[in-house]
């Protein structure tokens, strides 16, 4: 698989949100020094891949308080307590939004979930210099989201040589074949599918199954977005997904544990098999 040097930057939800998180990295830089130094002796955070590598169809239960394509879904969530209420209900990882402006995210988020539970935690967020994964790795994540489309070839390349510096784990994320390749040649080892176009906002909710075939069995696999019921985890191990992302339907509930539950433990299919 061969990837296209064709790139624009992106347009829609995510160009403006990408140009929001290029000024929020430019003045994270002038902690850079403070930051490298935190990394250096940040305690190792459990591995994210490794979660995600089971029998079963890892969850990974996000903590989101709004999104753009939904606008408001629970602003009263205490992060701490819903990660605890994850892993409750059996979630192999959390991933944690930290955007503020579009999700009403923090990074005291995610130092918050870290000091509460034990699993991997994913900092999500539009991460486009070095600086944003040497915080995240400073502050105790497990691993940091890259989004392949915000990212230009050069820079998803330099990204991703940051993180092996940092022996710091990212998931790349992607939606489609072009994305899967340049992923795969900047040398992802974990790869997430997201059914929703983040610049229009619309969700093909087959996109992961015409996806998932082609992503080597050797890289841990997820499925998200559009993913609310048992049935969807159903579908997309049966085309091989290793793991899953769930974001809105357990962020929304009364009863966080007991959806996290209804949607853990699905049979992992191996690709190939």
């Amino acid at each position: 698989m061969q990837a296209s040097p064709t790139w624009t930057p992106p347009g829609g939800t995510l160009g403006r949100i990408v140009s929001e998180a290029e000024r929020r990295a430019d003045a994270l830089s002038s902690r850079e020094a403070e930051l490298v130094a935190q990394a250096g002796t940040a305690s190792g955070a459990p591995s994210f891949g490794d979660a995600l590598r089971g029998t079963r169809v890892g969850l990974i239960a996000e903590i989101k308080r709004r999104s753009p394509s939904k606008g408001s879904i629970n602003p009263s969530i205490t992060a701490p307590g819903q990660a605890r209420a994850y892993v409750d209900g059996g979630a192999a990882a959390i991933s944690v939004l930290t955007e503020p402006e579009h999700f009403g995210g923090s990074v005291q988020d995610l130092v918050d979930v870290r000091a509460a539970v034990r699993v991997p935690v994913l900092k999500k967020d539009f991460h486009v210099r070095p600086v944003q994964l040497i915080e995240a790795k400073a502050i105790g994540a497990s691993a940091a989201l890259l989004i392949a489309r915000a990212l230009a070839p050069g820079q998803l390349r330099r990204m991703m040589e940051c993180a092996r510096d940092l022996a710091f784990e990212v998931l790349v994320e992607i939606r489609d074949e072009e994305e899967l390749a340049r992923a795969l040649d900047a040398g992802a080892r974990v790869i997430g599918i997201n059914n929703r176009n983040l610049e229009t906002l619309e969700i093909d909710p087959h996109r992961a199954e015409r996806l998932l075939a082609q992503i080597p069995s050797e890289i841990v696999a997820i499925a998200e977005s559009g993913v609310s019921h048992r049935s969807d985890i159903e579908r997309v191990a049966q085309a091989g997904a290793d793991a899953v992302l769930v974001g809105s339907v357990i962020s929304a509930s009364t009863d966080p544990t007991a959806v996290v539950r209804s949607l853990a433990n699905v049979p992992r299919v191996p690709r190939g098999g």
